[in-house]
């Protein structure tokens, strides 16, 4: 979905939201309260540029706005693949911007992810899903790596894999295979204005992923090790 028709549906025309590039942030106002937003948009590719500015709104809210819920709005490629933002640390401010999801969360900002359009590798990994909770439209495209890439990196055939994708949603891209392993709560369907207002509602305080993963059966063992450690400390 177009990220202006998104906002459009979410905050009306007079949304707030601007574009510089495919940087998007603003200040929106939702049933009368005022909400932070951030995100990309056209598939970006993050690179240090756009981690650092996304980064930037969220310490400016922590700062300015406390307790100022966030919104993530998530259409990237993943990670920027240049030789320049490799030079500069390209890792170093991906992992910026996730612990600065993670200090406004222990700061008392409600963090929400919406996967609208794509939400592959690096780029979802280090945003929605480090929110308090992470939801998706239903037509929104989620990976964290293709097949083949996985085929080569972890030296099994790409055919077993395929296999495996079929029954095991841990091997598999796509929005509800991400739903049954607890990485995307819930798709937002219908009325969206009505859909953010319950996932401002019920945003989980605590990290449940692998319990739920568990109980849908898309990550079986997640939650049985994560207990098995927490027993041995």
């Amino acid at each position: 979905m177009d990220w202006q028709l998104l906002a459009g549906q979410l905050f009306g025309t007079d949304h707030g939201i601007e574009r510089e590039g495919d940087f998007l942030h603003g200040t929106v106002n939702f049933d009368g309260t005022a909400i932070t937003i951030t995100g990309t948009t056209a598939h970006a590719p993050i690179g240090i540029r756009l981690a650092l500015a996304q980064a930037r709104v969220i310490l400016d809210t922590v700062t300015r706005h406390p307790g100022r819920s966030i919104l993530l709005l998530i259409d990237t490629q993943g990670q920027q693949l240049r030789r320049r933002d490799e030079l500069l640390g390209i890792n170093r401010a991906m992992a910026h911007l996730g612990t600065t999801i993670d200090f406004a969360r222990r700061h008392g900002h409600r963090v929400l992810g919406l996967v609208y359009d794509q939400a592959l590798s690096g780029g979802f990994i280090t945003s929605g899903l480090i929110a308090d909770a992470c939801d998706a439209l239903p037509q929104a495209e989620i990976r964290v790596m293709r097949i083949p890439a996985m085929a080569r990196v972890t030296k099994l055939p790409q055919a077993l894999l395929e296999r495996l994708s079929v029954a095991n949603p841990v091997f598999a891209p796509g929005v509800e295979n991400y739903v049954a392993m607890g990485g995307v709560r819930r798709l937002w369907t219908g009325d969206l204005a009505e859909a953010l207002r319950q996932a401002l509602r019920d945003a989980p305080t605590e990290d449940n992923r692998a319990t739920v993963g568990a109980a849908l059966g898309g990550r079986q063992m997640a939650a049985s090790v994560i207990q098995r450690v927490l027993d041995a400390a």
